[in-house]
């Protein structure tokens, strides 16, 4: 009997700046409700699914910069989330700025949680590649201040079992790197999902503008491909406070071929239906890992560069 799961990406439109967490929550709810109609077992949420993607702006209150963190996962604007996936049976995945209190210091991360179909949080992710900058850079119509509001995760690329299925998270930026796909790989998981807020315009290239939307897709089919999971990114897209962001959604089989993309700028689900099966198909054959990896070789990946 073939192991199968239903699974859904939950893409979101524009999040204002002023939309309260309330807000957004009822339209996780009611795309978590869409995804149970389509008979979704799974479901991917974007990266900071809960407020606007706040590092676009150059902040120096600190108590407005800790208004878009959570301090505690569920809490009250979120748990109607928990409550409704729970009725509906659904897990899912969803990405959130994390403040966390660790022995006296206060630490803030880019994170994101999978979620089983109990409503019980099983495992947490923060995000290891950050991209941007730290400081106030003029020549940008917008920031990208994500090394300023987020310290690099340091929980590693952890793999979980979700309603028995192994699955492994990226985060945004994580998703170009194929050393994330490798160590997800390496440790069995057979899907990896994870959110992005990815703009359009790139102010240091913009020379690759238009390449930005080809990028997107090619790491995710070859991370998929090279590693024989399934993969699945969520997208919060459109015009959000002045940044335009991309959508294309999608999920992506182990043989690298995309078999669901949104096609809006809206909150929008897609599913398809996975046969985790499938990974072995791969990975019992021309990325077999014990039979044909040379680690040996590789050992330049890990070490720091001059």
């Amino acid at each position: 009997m073939t192991r199968k799961i239903t699974v859904a990406a939950a893409q979101l439109g524009p999040i204002a700046r002023a939309e309260t967490r309330e807000q957004v929550v009822a339209r996780l709810i009611d795309m978590l409700r869409g995804a149970a109609d389509r008979g979704a077992d799974f479901v991917v949420f974007p990266e900071t699914a809960l407020t606007t993607f706040f590092p676009r702006w150059h902040l120096e209150d600190q108590a407005e910069i800790d208004s878009f963190f959570e301090t505690e996962m569920p809490g009250v604007a979120t748990q109607p989330l928990f409550e409704a996936a729970a009725s509906y049976g659904l897990g899912f995945n969803i990405g959130y700025a994390e403040l966390a209190r660790d022995g006296g210091r206060t630490r803030r991360f880019n994170t994101s949680i999978v979620v089983d179909s109990n409503a019980t949080i099983v495992g947490k992710y923060r995000k290891v590649h950050l991209p941007g900058h730290s400081e106030y850079e003029s020549y940008r119509p917008w920031q990208h201040l994500e090394k300023r509001y987020f310290e690099p995760g340091d929980l590693g690329f952890p793999v979980y079992e979700v309603d028995g299925t192994k699955i492994g998270m990226f985060i945004c930026n994580d998703r170009r790197w194929p050393e994330t796909w490798r160590v997800l790989g390496l440790k069995g998981a057979e899907l990896i999902v994870g959110g992005y807020n990815t703009p359009t315009h790139n102010p240091p290239v913009p020379s690759h503008d238009h390449l930005t939307s080809f990028h997107h897709l090619l790491s995710m089919q070859a991370g998929a491909y090279q590693n024989g999971a399934w993969a699945v990114a969520a997208a919060k897209a459109g015009t959000e406070e002045g940044s335009p962001l991309l959508g294309q959604s999608c999920i992506v089989a182990p043989t690298g071929e995309i078999v669901a993309m949104s096609s809006t700028l809206e909150d929008e689900v897609i599913t398809a239906v996975c046969d985790l099966d499938a990974c072995l198909k791969l990975r019992e054959h021309i990325f077999n890992f014990k039979a044909h990896r040379q680690p040996h070789h590789y050992t330049l990946i890990s070490e720091p560069q001059i």
